[in-house]
């Protein structure tokens, strides 16, 4: 539905009118893109772009130390699962998002293109999936993950049980 504003009735003559159409952004003129509005949550922006950071190869995980520490401890815990957030904070607003990325590298990867990459992916995950633009992507490498690290753990794992 549509509102209208007539012009003069036959015969009368205002100077500078003429019909409109008003356009409004609902009603059946309205395009399906204009009628009510869409908000994502900040923790879906997250998700997207851990999810992206997580599929170049060379990134080990993400979050800084005592934050992987605590979801080490948290992913062992019976029931528990990954957080696929864990290191990634976002701002969102109507139209635009910034992303910040705490990550791990394997040794031997060159860090400045693993960087590059893990831009390119989150950039493009998230706007395609949300149609928010991504202004920047922030990241922090906090540590270089080591062959030998994994190794360690194991055989102290192994010990335990």
């Amino acid at each position: 539905m549509s509102d209208t504003i007539s012009g003069p009735a036959a015969g009368e003559s205002r100077p500078g009118t003429a019909d409109k159409t008003l356009k409004g952004r609902s009603g059946a003129d309205a395009t399906p893109e204009t009628r009510g509005r869409t908000t994502i949550a900040d923790s879906v922006v997250e998700k997207i772009a851990g999810m992206a950071t997580r599929e170049v190869p060379g990134i080990h995980s993400l979050g800084a130390g005592m934050a992987r520490t605590f979801g080490a401890v948290r992913d062992r815990v019976p029931g528990g699962h990954p957080s696929v957030t864990r290191g990634v904070k976002v701002e969102v607003g109507e139209r635009q998002t910034a992303v910040d990325l705490d990550v791990v590298v394997e040794y031997g990867v060159a860090i400045v293109d693993v960087a590059a990459d893990v831009r390119v992916n989150v950039i493009t995950a998230v706007e395609r999936m949300t149609g928010l633009e991504v202004v920047e992507v922030n990241i922090a490498v906090d540590d270089v993950h080591l062959p030998d690290e994994e190794d360690e753990q194991e055989e102290t794992e192994g010990r335990v049980q």
